[in-house]
């Protein structure tokens, strides 16, 4: 059962093995939320090219996909451009003409592959089997391939008895349908108002870890830390725009999760989400999984660069940089002149860059103050060749962009306007997955 994978087993069993699996792309995208209604979703099976297009709320997101698109098999698949252009270009025509949907939009991309296979006891080699195989080798290997999610169960049953004969043993009816997971034997709806009074974490994180760990929230709530207000007690927020908190991290490291990447992606789900709170995130994870695991300072730096490298790689933060980076400044004279003097009074010294201290000194005027990690996160939106400082090339591209739609909103154009607000404790920013 190994997915895109099944040729190379298969030929390891059998050096003659003839392949089966013919590896097609699938890419989703994520969008706002304010997409999709949050109890219904779309689908449909015949598209412009014959693909099939939905999206889906998820998370308090949309989830729009998918593409169909022959690949290589690889370890770290990634989106493409011409794939998301694909599926935005389809969501436009289900919605409403007044509403552009824009490619800043896309909070977090990822491609996965789609395992479609032959079936290698038919004459025809060439015929795709739109469901799944089960197929025994002569030695006794059992290759369950292709299927989908929809019908994981029936997949499961098939192979099970298949295995069961190649080893002679007696079937027996399965005793796993309906068993409840852990966590769902003395769940309620609702039981997050208990987390909330028991434990003093804020509603919204309480409904997040019920959905998420049933009866079992309150294992994980016990682990929080104290936030040192007066309101949420505990629960301190890894990123203030999502409902996850320090506990999740050191709940995952208690069940074996031993990377900042498993963490981000499947223990809480956040690069998928949106890629660029995922890379801000990341440090608070680091920090945590450095306390329970023992890690030092060189692990510690490993686990960061290996997990930027999987959100650019995989999750779209390249190619959602570099849709930005491409599109042309496409201002008029009259618009670069009225930008070049708001980066001017913002560029104390009339150095020609923005440095961090400039930004911490517009704050200060503006009466707002922010951590200093809080601070670099703002400026690391438009530092887009990592100098420590924006150039005004970077703020004009950046405007253009906004202008185009390329680009949703950014929080340093709303401080060069003398408008910047911090996003509040639960507050979550639609912004681009292009970092701003």
């Amino acid at each position: 059962a190994t997915g895109p994978f099944t040729d190379s087993i298969r030929q390891m069993d059998d050096g003659k093995a003839r392949e089966i699996v013919c590896p097609s792309a699938g890419v989703h995208v994520i969008l706002p939320d304010y997409y999709s209604p949050s109890n219904m979703g779309l689908l449909d099976p015949a598209t412009s090219d014959g693909r099939v297009i939905f999206f889906l709320p998820w998370q308090n997101h949309t989830i729009a996909g998918t593409t169909d698109t022959p690949c290589e098999v690889s370890h770290h698949p990634g989106p493409s451009e011409a794939d998301i252009q694909f599926i935005l270009k389809e969501v436009k025509n289900y919605l409403t003409p007044e509403i552009d949907v824009r490619r800043g939009d896309v909070l977090s991309a990822w491609s996965g592959i789609r395992p479609l296979v032959k079936d290698p006891n038919a004459e025809d080699t060439q015929s795709l089997v739109r469901n799944h195989v089960v197929h025994v080798s002569e030695s006794g290997l059992v290759t369950i391939a292709g299927g989908k999610w929809t019908t994981y169960r029936a997949m499961a049953m098939e192979t099970v008895d298949a295995a069961l004969d190649v080893a002679g043993v007696e079937k027996v009816e399965s005793k796993t349908d309906g068993l409840m997971l852990e966590g769902a034997h003395n769940w309620t709806p609702a039981m997050f108002i208990q987390l909330v009074q028991d434990l003093g974490v804020d509603t919204q994180v309480a409904e997040h870890l019920s959905a998420t760990y049933g009866d079992r929230a309150f294992s994980v709530g016990k682990m929080a830390g104290l936030t040192g207000k007066r309101w949420p007690v505990v629960g301190r927020r890894l990123h203030m725009e999502f409902p996850y908190i320090d506990a999740e991290v050191r709940y995952a490291v208690k069940e074996y999760a031993c990377t900042a990447i498993d963490v981000l992606a499947r223990r809480l789900r956040l690069s998928f989400l949106n890629v660029q709170a995922a890379e801000e995130a990341l440090p608070n994870i680091v920090s945590i999984m450095a306390e329970e695991l023992g890690w030092d300072e060189k692990e510690k730096v490993r686990q960061t660069d290996m997990a930027i490298n999987f959100l650019r790689l995989e999750m779209g933060k390249d190619v959602n940089k570099a849709s930005r980076d491409e599109i042309p400044i496409n201002l008029t004279k009259g618009e670069i002149a009225q930008y070049v003097k708001k980066f001017n009074a913002l560029d104390e010294g009339k150095k020609g860059y923005v440095s961090i201290n400039d930004i911490r000194l517009s704050l200060k005027n503006q009466g707002t103050e922010l951590t200093g990690e809080e601070v670099h996160e703002l400026l690391n939106e438009l530092d887009t060749n990592h100098n420590g400082q924006v150039e005004l090339e970077e703020y004009l591209q950046m405007m253009s962009a906004i202008k185009s739609g390329t680009i949703s909103h950014s929080r340093f154009a709303k401080l060069v306007e003398g408008e910047f607000k911090p996003v509040k404790y639960g507050e979550r920013m639609e912004r681009s997955g292009g970092g701003v």
